[in-house]
This record gives structure tokens, C-alpha cells and sequence, in this order.
């Protein structure tokens, strides 16, 4: 079983030591390096590429905004999971809109960061409940003011259907149960969402969609 290669970034060292004592009981995770700043946890996702990189916001040398960013950069396909204490909106927004696959918050269990890790690398979006609807009020009230024609011409109408049904926070399962189809086309149809959109996530393509209007208010739950 190939696993799935995991990069923590965390300053204080008896978490980040706790996290990856609960991340490598998994036989499925495997955490190939640990950083203690930004700087650091860039240097290492250039060096390692891993699928997940587990990352909190506060850290020295570069915050962990600037870090997604530049990881992003040099590897798209990296999922960025945002784990932290802080849920105040100018770190969301920041971090979404620097790419971040998921941000949850550290008042979840060691199953639900577990979950979170295989989700967002599965291309599935993971964000903290309490802060996922306002996230959609946000973005659909900050669009792009370039027109979306482009972008919807190169998706086909069921491509639409899937990232419509992403958007309200259906499962790879669940979608494919809404359109009697796989889940495998179902995550055929997402790689080719994400391809197109130019993107590495399930996340990244919502909040994408939401600003230039592929997706609606209306079309949320």
C-alpha cells in the first residue's frame, strides 16, 4: 500500500511531536519531515513533495499564509491543510485564497485531523463547520470582476453538475449516488475540474467558482 507522504509544519514542538505520533499510527500516513517555521516547512515540501502538509498559521521566519502560498507554487499538487487555534476571518480568507485544501481547527479529535489529512488528499474540502458558511457568504460577495465565460466554456454540463454538488459538500459517494454514476468518474470528472480551473483542490475549485460566479448563494445548501 502506497502511503501518503505528510509534512508537518508546527512551532511548538511537543504538538507538532503529538500530531505526528497520532498521524503515524495510521499504516496509510507516513510523515516524511517536521518543520518549525515557514521558511523551513517550504524548504522541506520543495525537497520532499509531499501529499499533505498539515499547517498552522502563527509560526517564525514566514507565517504559514506565505508558506501555503509558495508551496503552492513550486508544488500545486500538494493538499495544504491548515490546522490552528486562530478562526478569525482574515486568516481564513487569506489562506483559502493562498490555496489551502482545508483549515480546521485544534479542538478536533485525532480521528477527525486522521479523516481530514486522507479527505483533503483525496481531493476532498475539509473545512471546520463553524467556519465553512461564511466562507461561501464571503467569496460569492468578493467576485472576480473578469468575466467567467471562459472558464465555463471549457467545462462540460456535467463537470458543472459534480463542482455544484462539491460546492454544497457532498462526498465523492454522495455525488455519484445524486448522478447514478462511479465514484470513480466521479473523481475522473474532479481531476478534470481541477486541471481546467487550474487548481489542486476540491476547495480551491469552490471558492475559484464562487468568485467568478460559476456557483451561486443559490446553489449552496
Amino acid at each position: 500500500m502506497e502511503r501518503i507522504k505528510v509534512l508537518l509544519a508546527e512551532d511548538h514542538v511537543l504538538v507538532r511531536e503529538g500530531t505526528r505520533e497520532m498521524l503515524e499510527r495510521e499504516k496509510d500516513l507516513h510523515v516524511v519531515a517536521e518543520a518549525g517555521d515557514g521558511e523551513e516547512a517550504l524548504n522541506l515540501a520543495t525537497i520532499h513533495r509531499p501529499d499533505v502538509v498539515v499547517m498552522d498559521i502563527a509560526m517564525p521566519k514566514m507565517n504559514g499564509i506565505e508558506a501555503t502560498q509558495r508551496i503552492k507554487e513550486i508544488s500545486p499538487s500538494t493538499a495544504v491543510l491548515i490546522l490552528t487555534a486562530y478562526d478569525d476571518d482574515q486568516y481564513v480568507f487569506a489562506l483559502l485564497e493562498a490555496g489551502a485544501a482545508g483549515y480546521l481547527l485544534k479542538d478536533i479529535s485525532t480521528r477527525e485531523l486522521v479523516d481530514a489529512v486522507r479527505a483533503v488528499h483525496a481531493g476532498e474540502s475539509v473545512l471546520h463547520p463553524s467556519i465553512a458558511r461564511k466562507v461561501v457568504n464571503y467569496f460569492s460577495q468578493h467576485k472576480d470582476g473578469r468575466a467567467a465565460d471562459d472558464l465555463l466554456s471549457h467545462l462540460t454540463d456535467r463537470e458543472m453538475e459534480v463542482l455544484q454538488l462539491a460546492a454544497q459538500g457532498m462526498s465523492n459517494r454522495e455525488i455519484a449516488n445524486e448522478l447514478v454514476i462511479s465514484v470513480r468518474t466521479v473523481q475522473v470528472h474532479l481531476s478534470n475540474i481541477f486541471g481546467k480551473l487550474g487548481v489542486g483542490s476540491r476547495t480551491e475549485a469552490v471558492v475559484l467558482a464562487l468568485r467568478k460566479g460559476l456557483i451561486t448563494l443559490e446553489d449552496m445548501p
